[in-house]
């Protein structure tokens, strides 16, 4: 069954998506776009929503990131069984979401001396309220947020490592348990061989 992966040159919303699929060793297809030429008219309006990314599995189509992250966990053992731990990662996942928001402001802001002070409350304020939350949570787990490798794990990965490219740091240096969770994840089988061949990204 064909599966393709659709995003941009970038890690932003597909990174956890392609270390899943890499981890799990699945064959797929790795379709990237330019973001300084996008949209691209034609693939934008043949788009269910006219965004990325889209997964596509035997024809099929999917769109939004952490419905694509949670199916693809649901296929690679990194979705648990029960209904009351899926839902506990799922309230995880939607809680860096909230994080995320939180930065939008900061990396959509043109003016420059604003954009300084938002990204100043950004790194002294919504990183340490929700990093520290995040710490926290991770330790009293066994280093995982469902107490064993899950897809809320990578999709946290991912979107650290987006916003450390946008912040131009390295935001979760003071959380020892999340370091060792990036670092878990990025020596991981079919991962580690797909961040050593990738490109750089740029913002």
């Amino acid at each position: 069954m064909a599966k393709k992966l659709f995003y941009f040159e970038f890690n932003g919303l597909a990174e956890s998506i392609r270390y899943m699929l890499y981890f799990s060793g699945q064959e797929f297809e790795d379709i990237r776009y330019d973001r300084k030429t996008w949209p691209n008219k034609e693939v934008k309006d043949s788009l269910p929503y006219g965004q990325l990314p889209i997964y596509e599995e035997g024809g099929r189509r999917l769109n939004q990131s952490i419905a694509i992250a949670r199916y693809i966990a649901s296929q690679t053992n990194l979705l648990p069984s029960d209904p009351w731990e899926q839902a506990v990662l799922d309230a995880t996942v939607l809680n860096i979401a909230d994080f995320v928001l939180k930065a939008r402001s900061y990396i959509t802001e043109t003016d420059a001396v604003k954009r300084e002070q938002l990204k100043h409350e950004f790194l002294t304020e919504t990183v340490v309220y929700y990093l520290s939350r995040f710490e926290k949570e991770l330790k009293a787990n066994n280093g995982f947020f469902g107490g064993k490798l899950s897809w809320a794990d990578f999709h946290l990965v991912g979107i650290l490592e987006t916003l450390n490219l946008y912040t131009e740091e390295n935001i979760e240096k003071n959380y020892p348990t999340i370091v060792a969770l990036v670092n878990y994840i990025h020596s991981l089988p079919g991962v580690k061989e797909y961040i050593a061949t990738r490109k750089s990204y740029v913002v």
